[in-house]
């Protein structure tokens, strides 16, 4: 266990220090291959042709190259090239293939795995959240539900306060591990479109309503009803976004 902690913090360190044209050539083929331009058991093209479609030198894409290995989408065979592989091989919570992941014509189904994931663990949060309520905490708390109250006819104001209401409370539950999941894998959904929906007050009143829930449960020290108050109201929400993305 110990050593894919260290294995995890090397491979991050060395993509922050890998040159940004090789980031960049990253960022594009791993956009190809989750969204199969590059489909599984097929190679990517030549190291000869990759660095004349980017434009970069050979050190550039075998630093590029090296990345992908790392995310687990290729891997190297001797006499057939760079083979792109299997998705169960792939590291699905890495950010750029999670983005991409979203960016797929069937993104909406990982979309909905999110809500689920979501629905799960952040319910268990509010309980926790509940029964370790402190004084401050709940101050905390208390203020970004009134400051939250005062932006529901701005929703594009109020999405941004919806994230740190939730981002309270995940604080307050004191399980970081669920909230490292929850901030990594949403973080690249909140800019998807699919994921938010069309803003508008009425969907906002709306949430504002079932935050109210999961504030009082939570005021009250009520772990069960917190729990089911949070999961209500992430599974709702998610259910009206998809609707009006699916609209649009």
């Amino acid at each position: 266990m110990q050593d894919r902690v260290v294995g995890g913090l090397e491979a991050s360190a060395r993509m922050r220090r890998r040159p940004r044209l090789a980031v960049a050539v990253v960022e594009e083929l791993v956009n190809a291959i989750v969204t199969e331009v590059y489909p599984a058991g097929t190679a990517l093209p030549p190291e000869n042709m990759l660095c004349d479609h980017f434009g970069v030198s050979r050190t550039v894409v075998r630093e590029a190259t090296t990345a992908l290995t790392e995310k687990g989408l290729v891997v190297s065979l001797q006499g057939r090239g760079t083979i792109v592989r299997e998705q169960n091989n792939w590291n699905l919570l890495d950010p750029m293939i999670l983005a991409a992941l979203f960016r797929r014509e069937d993104g909406i189904s990982y979309l909905d795995n999110l809500s689920e994931i979501r629905s799960s663990l952040e319910a268990s949060m509010a309980a926790k959240a509940a029964a370790r309520a402190t004084p401050e905490g709940l101050a905390e708390l208390t203020a970004q539900i009134d400051k939250l109250e005062g932006l529901v006819e701005m929703p594009a104001a109020y999405v941004h306060e919806d994230v740190n209401f939730h981002d309270v409370i995940m604080r307050m539950s004191g399980d970081r591990l669920s909230k490292a999941i929850i901030d990594g894998i949403q973080s690249r959904a909140l800019n998807t479109h699919g994921y938010a929906g069309r803003l508008s007050v009425e969907h906002v009143r709306d949430t504002q309503a079932a935050h109210r829930r999961v504030y009082d449960a939570i005021l009250a020290r009520d772990a069960e009803a917190a729990a089911k108050a949070m999961r209500e109201h992430i599974e709702s929400s998610w259910t009206k976004r998809r609707a009006s993305g699916l609209q649009d």
